[in-house]
């Protein structure tokens, strides 16, 4: 299996112009854009457990690389 990342931008509740990103890391056999529209539901748990942020936009890439996939390409609202 090869690693993906799952790369969420993230804003401050309270703050919504403090963002960052963060990354979950799969190890799966699915291309970018699976992973960016299969995103949703590890997005709202990783939400639920962090309630002072929510999330604004996800791409999926690989690690290391420049290859990606925008969640807005895979016609799924961000």
């Amino acid at each position: 299996m090869n690693p993906i990342d799952l790369v969420i931008t993230i804003c401050a509740v309270l703050s919504p112009t403090t963002c960052e990103e963060t990354r979950l890391v799969f190890d799966s056999n699915i291309s970018l854009t699976q992973c960016a529209m299969a995103a949703p539901p590890y997005i709202a748990q990783w939400i639920g457990e962090h309630p002072k942020w929510t999330a604004v936009k996800w791409r999926c890439e690989y690690p290391h690389s420049n290859d990606k996939a925008d969640a807005s390409k895979a016609g799924t609202a961000g």
